[in-house]
């Protein structure tokens, strides 16, 4: 019998991409304050939100497998995280307009029955077209992007925004990586078919 799974999240995005995988899970909120550290580098950034996120939601589920994941892009060594207005949002295409941004994400696996953890970062790049401001306005109209890191939403609209991807998961763009997660569950004895 497999061990409860436990997505600490409350992105509807990191919801359908673990139901692909075909296995039983709930949802809990994460309460985890998301500011960055000084000097933290990206990578630091999203291993340890994505740690913090899944050890906080352990706490209400003993015995369980949660993941908890986290994602920031950056665009000229600036990470941009999610834009909460509309302002914001447009002032961060404008600055990925032409340019290569590259997302991180952060994953953890937390067994919270033997206090295992498993944690990794999945990079993946963007490669941005050169967008005109009616264009990008226009798409964060119509997207409206405020939660989402680097204000676009790669599996609605915001592909037209792109000339080329790059990168060894697309699910992770998204905000989960699943190829990373399957070989984290497996090192938990957890096969998937």
């Amino acid at each position: 019998m497999m061990q409860q799974l436990v997505l600490g999240s409350t992105s509807p995005f990191r919801k359908a991409l673990l139901e692909k995988l075909g296995i039983p899970f709930c949802t809990d909120t994460p309460n985890t304050n998301e500011a960055r550290q000084p000097g933290e580098s990206p990578t630091d950034l999203v291993l340890r939100l994505a740690e913090a996120k899944a050890r906080e939601v352990a706490g209400r589920h003993p015995a369980a497998m949660i993941i908890g994941s986290d994602q920031v892009a950056c665009v000229d060594g600036e990470i941009l995280g999610k834009p909460g207005n509309r302002e914001n949002a447009i002032a961060q295409l404008t600055a990925a307009a032409g340019k290569t941004v590259t997302f991180y994400t952060g994953l953890c696996l937390y067994n919270s029955a033997n206090e295992q953890t498993q944690t990794g970062v999945e990079p993946f790049t963007v490669h941005f077209r050169n967008l005109t401001p009616g264009q990008i306005e226009r798409y964060v109209d119509l997207e409206q992007p405020f939660n989402c890191a680097g204000s676009f939403k790669s599996e609605g609209f915001g592909i037209t925004l792109f000339s080329a991807l790059e990168g060894r998961d697309p699910n992770s763009l998204i905000g989960l990586p699943l190829i990373l997660l399957v070989e984290m569950l497996a090192d938990q004895g957890i096969t998937l078919p």
